[in-house]
C-alpha cells in the first residue's frame, strides 16, 4: 500500500494497494543500500498485464514491486524476503512463464492522455477524443470509438529525451499502416510525465481483458504444497519449516527487530498452516 504523499511517484499512488497471490510471484531479493535498502518482488513472466505492458520502462520510483526500507527497518525486511521465499517453495509455486493473467489490472473505468487527446476505457470499449494538440488528420477523422471485441492487441511506449511515446490500437482487420502522427486509434504522447503512466493503466487495463497471449501453451501449476518422491506432502519437513519459522518469530520479536503488531500477525499467518500440515495422513 503506497503513502499518500508527495514523495510516492503519482503512477504507485494511482494504482494504490495491491493484492498479490503466490502463484503470481517468481522471487523476491532484498537489496541492500547505504540508507536502508529495497525489496524488489519479481513476477512471472505473463502474470501482470501491467508488466506485461510496461516491459521493463518504469523507472524505480514508479516501480509498484520496489519498495523503499528504511535503515532501521532492515532486519524486518530481510526476514520478509526469507520467509516469502520459504513460502513459494512451500506452495510450490513455479518460477517459469504462466498462460494466464494472475493480476487483475488497473480498476475501470480508466483515462489517460495528453497534449492530443485522452484514451477512455470501460471494460467493454475504448474512446479516443482529440483535442487542440492533435495533428489535423485526426481531428478531421473525428473521435473514435473501438470495441474490445474488435481490438487484436494495445502497444505502449514511454516518450524519453526527444523521442515521441505511444498508445495505439491494433484493430482486427485495419492495416492502417500509418505513421503515429496520422493514425486515428493513436495516441502520440509528448513528454509530460502524466501521459505516461496515465496512458501505462488504460493500456494494462484492456491488456488484462484480452486473451492471454500463451493461453494455449502448458505450463506447470502451483501445488498446494512442495511433494516428495512419490507425489505425497511431505509433512514432516512442512512442519519442521514452520516451526523453524516461529522460532525465528520469537527471536525476531525478542530481540526488538518486530513490534509486537508485526509478531502477531505472522505468528497468525503461520499457525493455520503448522496446524494442517499436521493433519496430513501418516504414510501407509
Amino acid at each position: 500500500m503506497p503513502a499518500a504523499n508527495w514523495k510516492v511517484h503519482k503512477l504507485r499512488q494511482a494504482l494504490g494497494e495491491i493484492a498479490i497471490p503466490f502463484e503470481a510471484i517468481a522471487g523476491i531479493a532484498y537489496e541492500p543500500a547505504r540508507k536502508g535498502g529495497r525489496l524488489r518482488l519479481r513476477m512471472r513472466e505473463g502474470a501482470d498485464p501491467f508488466i506485461q505492458v510496461a516491459a521493463g520502462r518504469l523507472a524505480d520510483a514508479a516501480d509498484p514491486y520496489r519498495l523503499f526500507v528504511e535503515a532501521g527497518r532492515t532486519g524486518v525486511a530481510e526476514y520478509f524476503a526469507d520467509q516469502l521465499r520459504t513460502t513459494l517453495q512451500l506452495e510450490g509455486v513455479p518460477a517459469g512463464p504462466t498462460n494466464r493473467y494472475l493480476m487483475p489490472g488497473p480498476g475501470i473505468p480508466v483515462t489517460g492522455g495528453g497534449t492530443e487527446g485522452t484514451a477512455e476505457f470501460d471494460g467493454e470499449s475504448i474512446r479516443l477524443a482529440w483535442n487542440w494538440g492533435a495533428p489535423a488528420a485526426k481531428t478531421a477523422a473525428g473521435p473514435q470509438r473501438i470495441e474490445l471485441a474488435e481490438l487484436e492487441s494495445v502497444d505502449w511506449a514511454p516518450s524519453s529525451g526527444m523521442g515521441y511515446g505511444r498508445l495505439q490500437f491494433h484493430v482486427k482487420g485495419a492495416r492502417l499502416n500509418l505513421p503515429i502522427t496520422h493514425d486515428p486509434y493513436a495516441l502520440r504522447l509528448t513528454g509530460f510525465e502524466k501521459e505516461n503512466w496515465s496512458t501505462l493503466l488504460v493500456a494494462a487495463a484492456i491488456l488484462a481483458r484480452l486473451p492471454h497471449p500463451a493461453a494455449d501453451t502448458a505450463v506447470p501449476e502451483a501445488g498446494a504444497l512442495r511433494l516428495r518422491e512419490g507425489g505425497r506432502p511431505d509433512r514432516d519437513d512442512t512442519s519442521a519449516e514452520l516451526l523453524r519459522q516461529l522460532r525465528e518469530l520469537g527471536d525476531l520479536y525478542r530481540d526488538g527487530i518486530l513490534t509486537e503488531d508485526e509478531f502477531t500477525a505472522a505468528k497468525q499467518s503461520l499457525l493455520p498452516r503448522l496446524h494442517a500440515a499436521n493433519r496430513l495422513p501418516e504414510d501407509s
